[in-house]
């Protein structure tokens, strides 16, 4: 099928390049044609004129020599002068045995004709000039055999023939290069035809150089990769998911199987908190996955004008925390944002901070190269610069001090880093002298 597209292109191009081609040179080798012609007719038509004015300036000179005129022109070797009797008086070497050369007598008021005449020897072009205006003036006939470019169709033959070859060449030539073109993007297509899903490791030929070709090879492979990566994460995030509500749920099966088999020792009251705590965990759990899955598409993508300190004032008034958090908030630090999502980023990184603190908060936003620069701060033990990156991935926990227990989902950074991206900014770990300072960058509005 590849190569069934691959010809059918190449056959399309090549018929357009000649197509372009003949609509170029048809024109141009019948312009040629044209002008070649009037060219050539003009210089013959000049000859046989100034032969002509010669010839009778010698006869009124009375220099003829035994009836004989010398040539002007070499071109123009026929010369004649005939009275009005229709004899001739006078001619030159190659015309002395000739009858007069034409019938045309030029008059008194038109008294330079020029023609063309043609009999069985072929074809002459022809210029008839009266001596005098007196009415027996002779007439001097000077004429030369038509040349072939104008008495035949060589000439047409020629630039059609050449025109032919060149139309050819280019045919052939589009031909061999479009192949040469379309020869990699053959190989990439047999060789994207045997990426599949279960399969996305495989990668196509990047051919040599910085054309089209190449670059599109190299978006194909980094598209892959993309995929491959997606892919991966895929994956990763199915087995980390199914195991974080594997383990609520069989809490929570646990404790019901336990109360159905030993009713007398189950304390109801005991039985409903554990019951809520797991379905408060499930519940958490599946509104990540839900809000990870919507940041980056269509759903939620009404953006608005956001001031980040007074979206980080209004989100401190509603919590309940219970260590302090120390404020700096500079004011006028406006960015373009679906709140909902920057909301949850700032509760997400408090929340962080506060499982993690010893006993205080801090939380800063100021502009800074025409970023908006939102930083939560700890005073707790910190993040090593080697898990600095993997603290954003989805279900990560570092150590018992970042366990389940200490309460979270496992997403919530995973979540401020994919809405950091969706908003055009980025978020890391910065050093800091205590504890883990979490920095987000966005563009300001």
């Amino acid at each position: 099928m590849s190569r069934i597209w691959a010809r059918s292109l190449r056959g399309r191009v090549t018929l357009i390049a000649t197509a372009v081609a003949a609509f170029v040179l048809i024109p141009a080798g019948i312009g040629g044609v044209a002008v070649t012609r009037t060219v050539v007719t003009a210089s013959v038509w000049k000859d046989t004129r100034d032969a002509a004015a010669a010839a009778t300036q010698v006869v009124r000179d009375g220099r003829t020599v035994s009836g004989r005129i010398p040539l002007a022109i070499d071109e123009v070797d026929l010369l004649q002068v005939v009275t009005p009797d229709r004899r001739v008086i006078a001619s030159s070497n190659a015309a002395a045995l000739l009858p007069p050369l034409t019938n045309i007598w030029p008059t008194p008021d038109d008294r330079i004709v020029s023609t063309t005449t043609c009999g069985s020897d072929g074809c002459l072009h022809l210029t008839a000039a009266r001596v005098s205006s007196a009415a027996d003036s002779p007439v001097v006939y000077a004429a030369r055999p038509t040349p072939g470019v104008l008495a035949t169709r060589v000439l047409e033959v020629a630039i059609a023939a050449q025109m032919a070859l060149v139309l050819a060449l280019v045919a052939w030539v589009t031909w061999m290069v479009t192949g040469r073109t379309l020869s990699p993007v053959r190989a990439m297509r047999s060789e994207l035809d045997a990426v599949n899903a279960t399969d996305l490791s495989r990668r196509v030929t990047v051919p040599r150089g910085e054309d089209e070709v190449a670059q599109l090879a190299r978006s194909v492979n980094g598209t892959l990769d993309r995929l491959e990566r997606s892919a991966e994460q895929q994956r990763q995030f199915a087995s980390d998911a199914s195991h974080e509500l594997r383990t609520p749920i069989a809490g929570l099966r646990a404790q019901l199987e336990s109360a159905q088999l030993y009713p007398e020792d189950t304390d109801l009251e005991t039985l409903v908190d554990g019951a809520l705590n797991d379905t408060d965990r499930l519940e958490a759990i599946i509104t990540d996955l839900l809000l990870l899955a919507r940041i980056g598409s269509r759903v939620d993508v009404v953006k608005e004008r956001v001031d980040l300190a007074r979206l980080v004032r209004e989100e401190l008034s509603c919590r309940q925390d219970k260590l302090p958090v120390q404020r700096d908030l500079a004011e006028g630090v406006v960015i373009e944002g679906v709140v909902l999502q920057l909301r949850r980023v700032v509760g997400n990184l408090l929340d962080n901070a506060q499982r993690h603190a010893d006993g205080l908060v801090m939380v800063s936003v100021h502009a800074e190269d025409g970023t908006a620069v939102l930083a939560v701060q700890d005073d707790g033990a910190g993040i090593a610069p080697a898990d600095r990156e993997r603290v954003f991935e989805r279900f990560t926990r570092l150590d018992a001090a970042r366990s389940r227990d200490a309460g979270g989902t496992g997403l919530g950074l995973a979540i401020a880093r994919d809405v950091a991206i969706a908003h055009r900014g980025v978020i890391s770990v910065a050093d800091s002298p205590r504890g883990a300072r979490f920095v987000l960058r966005l563009p300001l509005a």
